[in-house]
């Protein structure tokens, strides 16, 4: 289905909340959006309404996007233009990005996420709530970003690591909850951080140890 803002929007889509679609966007099988986040979902159940016949904040995305099958993204989610995602992508609540990300497939951003501009999410990654990312981030495939020192072991206090703009962070690797990797650095494959990485340094190895990064490294992504 196209409509008068030229979006294609398949048929199995599913729309809920007061969601806005900007401009030259293509929505397509089995995505969700504007999905209820859990407090929002439990008064709907409470009033024994269905999702449709409930007025709730849903979802914004910006101007020529492309949301890829099986995709869901919850309630109070704003996204800039050229937004795109992988397929079954899953985003919750009270995530913002700028313009210009990939969310790759299988992704999973729990919610209260800030994302900047420029920012590459590939396969597989898992992004707790509380983590900040900047400009010109990539994260490689199947990378996991923990907010949580002592899971389930005395009170909750969700902080998750923090990435600089520019900074590149390797596939397989975990960022510990808490850490900053600095502006520019480098997180080598498979490493486990759990230290913060100054701008422009490189962290490899499990525990990661930090080095320097080779000059020829010594620019800001191109995304």
């Amino acid at each position: 289905m196209r409509n008068s803002t030229n979006n294609y929007i398949h048929v199995s889509a599913k729309i809920y909340g007061s969601t806005t679609i900007g401009e030259n966007c293509t929505v397509m099988e089995n995505v969700i959006l504007g999905y209820p986040q859990h407090d929002i979902l439990l008064q709907v159940t409470a009033q024994g309404k269905m999702i449709e016949d409930f007025e709730f904040q849903g979802c914004d995305i910006g101007s020529d996007s492309f949301i890829r099958a099986g995709t869901t993204i919850f309630s109070n989610v704003k996204t800039g233009s050229r937004f795109r995602t992988g397929h079954n992508a899953m985003i919750r609540e009270k995530t913002v990005f700028g313009d210009n990300v990939l969310v790759g497939t299988n992704v999973i951003i729990d919610g209260n996420v800030s994302i900047g501009s420029n920012v590459s999410i590939q396969g597989n990654v898992y992004i707790p709530t509380h983590v900040t990312i900047e400009d010109n981030v990539f994260i490689g495939p199947c990378a996991v970003l923990a907010n949580d020192k002592y899971p389930v072991r005395g009170e909750y206090h969700p902080i998750g690591p923090v990435i600089r703009k520019g900074a590149s962070i390797g596939a397989n690797s975990t960022l510990v909850p808490g850490i900053e990797v600095g502006e520019g650095a480098m997180v080598a494959a498979g490493a486990l951080v759990t230290k913060d990485v100054p701008p422009w340094k490189l962290a490899l190895g499990c525990p990661a140890r930090i080095t320097d990064l080779p000059e020829r490294l010594q620019s800001l992504n191109k995304i």
